[in-house]
This record gives structure tokens, sequence and C-alpha cells, in this order.
């Protein structure tokens, strides 16, 4: 039998399926209800009248024993303005976590709702949060305003081009490293606003464009601008790039424009890579899957076979299932018969949840 010895080692492409509960929709602008307790009584401009400038500073540095200890501290001073005052915070940020986070591989999705629900920058996100909620009160901020608040202190951070920035083309920050790096582009102030007001307990959404990425609040009575429908409730636009949009404040060039609407859920994110080797009649394969997500993969197995046209697979072999918690790997064997002769072929590994595709890769075709 004419056998190839294939040694192949990929970094496999995401065959990701959009699951079931996101949905493809177009935006509406009407008043409609809302959440957020105290809104302006009309429009989504609200009246402010003019204030003396002033300054609030607010540190972190009393609470920084309560997130993970590192020898070194990479602080950094954030200045905007809001509501007539300015203001200045202070952030020391623990830089193991930081390099903790900028070292994680960047999950293969537009799901970015995986860089917000990430588990290990949950207790530095609560202190934000509570810092956010402390100035909010101590101002007498209704909900609607400290919604603003949070919005602005993000749209403060300066506009970075990831091409410039960083190595790549396109790279997802999660939030402790645009805290830290000091901005970042549109899906990088994303995912920090929207896991601010996650944390403060507000319904939030990622918007997803084609070519921009944006947050919707989720709201009711008297809010007054572009929404985005999604499980029956409405989330108003939150730009998060530039100052000065307001809720509900639809730039216009995306006017129309239909986008997908990701929820905050926890998602495991799988990929994988593998080798094979030729041991007589038969192929050693060894398949190593990574959780890149944010939540436990359950009930994963691995299919692997030649490919026979038509869906179909000769000698296909599967695995037990097993599960993967997040940022963790297994390594999976499988022996494999060599596939029939004078066939043209190529490898074909599938990583499944639940039976369902979640990963595919291929080697390149070979004729047996």
């Amino acid at each position: 039998m004419k056998w190839i010895i294939i040694i192949v080692i990929i970094a496999a492409y995401l065959f990701f399926t959009l699951p079931d509960d996101n949905s493809t929709l177009s935006p509406s602008e009407k008043p409609t209800d809302t959440d957020l307790s105290n809104p302006p009584s009309s429009t989504s401009t609200e009246t402010v009248e003019p204030q003396t400038s002033q300054q609030s500073t607010v540190g972190l540095s009393e609470f920084i024993q309560e997130v993970p200890q590192s020898n070194e501290l990479i602080t950094r001073n954030y200045v905007w303005e809001f509501d007539g005052m300015e203001w200045s915070w202070e952030f020391p940020i623990p830089e193991s976590l930081y390099e903790y986070f900028k070292e994680l591989p960047r999950p293969p999705t537009k799901n970015y709702s995986v860089y917000i629900t990430h588990p290990l920058d949950d207790t530095y996100i609560d202190l934000l949060v509570g810092k956010i909620r402390e100035a909010s009160s101590q101002q007498g901020y209704n909900e609607y305003e400290t919604v603003e608040f949070a919005v602005t202190f993000v749209q403060s951070l300066p506009y970075t081009i990831d091409s410039v920035t960083t190595p790549y083309d396109e790279y997802p920050r999660y939030p402790i490293e645009t805290l830290v790096d000091n901005g970042g582009d549109c899906e990088d102030t994303s995912i920090l606003l929207a896991s601010l007001l996650d944390k403060m307990g507000y319904g939030v959404v990622l918007i997803v464009f084609p070519d921009h990425i944006a947050v919707g609040v989720k709201g009711g009575e008297n809010i007054y601008g572009t929404f985005w429908e999604y499980n029956g409730d409405k989330y108003y636009y939150l730009e998060t790039t530039g100052t000065g949009w307001r809720i509900g404040q639809l730039p216009d060039v995306y006017e129309g424009t239909s986008a997908y609407v990701y929820p905050m859920v926890s998602t495991p994110i799988l990929t994988h890579e593998w080798s094979i080797e030729a041991r007589g009649n038969v192929g050693e394969l060894k398949v190593t899957i990574y959780n890149l997500g944010s939540a436990t993969a359950n009930n994963v197995s691995v299919l692997a076979g030649f490919d026979a046209g038509e869906d179909k697979l000769w000698n296909g072999v599967q695995s037990e299932t097993f599960n993967l918690g997040v940022s963790q790997q297994i390594t999976v064997a499988l022996t494999l018969e060599a596939p029939p002769l004078n066939k043209h072929t190529r490898l074909i590994v599938q990583i499944g949840i639940d039976d369902y595709l979640v990963d595919e890769s291929f080697s390149e075709w070979f004729d047996t």
C-alpha cells in the first residue's frame, strides 16, 4: 500500500458558527422604556447649566492589596471632563496581571464577549466599578448620569490603531490591557466599557458591525435615540471612540446598518493543532485542543479521518468525550488506518461540542 507520511502542525482557523442567540438586526429610532431611573424627561440631549471647573482625584492605592500581587505596579493616570468638572483618576495595576492577559492567545472569534467574561480580572474591574459608583454617589448622579459618567471616562482614552501599537493588524485587548496601554481602537474601548457596565449591573450587549464595534445598554422609559432589539429588550447605542457621544446617539455612517448582537454570556472557544506520523499501515495522530474562551467546554470530542467526499470519511475515528476548562489544553491520541489505494484525499480533523462542529482543519491533498 502506498502511504504518504504526513507530519503537519498547523494553527487551525476557527470554523465558528454563530449560536442561536445571536441575531443580525437593524436599528430603530424612537422613544421607548428604560431601566435607568430618573432619565432626562424629554430628549437624549439633556440641558446642563454651566458650572465652575473643579477637580476630583480618586485613587485605588488603598485597594491594591485585594488584587493579584506583583513585585511591580504599573500606574496610569487618566484625566477627563464630565458634568463641568475635571476628573483625575490614578490606577495602579499589578504588572503580573497585565502580563498574564497580554500573553493570552487572541480567541479566533468575533464574539468579543469572551474578553469581557474572562474571570481573572473580575476583582480588579469590581474595584473600578466601586470607584465609579462612589464618585457618582458623591456627586448625586442618577442612573442615567452614572452610565454617561462611565461612558465619558472610556471615551476619553486615546484612539490607537492595532497595526501601529502592536505587531498585529487586528489585536483585541482585554480590559486590563486597554487600561495599561492607555487606549485602543473601537473593539478595545467597547470591551472595556461593556465590562464596566456589566459589572455595574446594567443590561449590556456588544453591537458588531462589519467594520466597527460599539456597546448597547438596556433601556426603557423616556430614553430617546437609536437602539437594537434583542430578546424583546431595547439596547441603546453607545459609541466609545471619540468624545461627546450621548446614549442613543449613532454616527451617521452607521445609520440603517445591520449588526450582530452579542450578550455578555461566558462562552468556550476551542482551537487546536495536530501532528501525524506513519507507523507501518497506520498513522499515529496527536491533537492538542485549547480552550481560549471564558467558560468550560463540556462534552468535547475529536473526530478524524480521510476525506472521501460528500461529507464522508474513510477510516474515521472519534475520541471519547471530555471537558476542558478556561485556558486549559489537552492532547488526544488517535490511531488511524491508512486510506484506500489510488485515492486523492486529505486528513480532516474536527472538534465538536455535543457533536456540534466548532473547529476544523485539514492536511494538504495527497494521492495514495
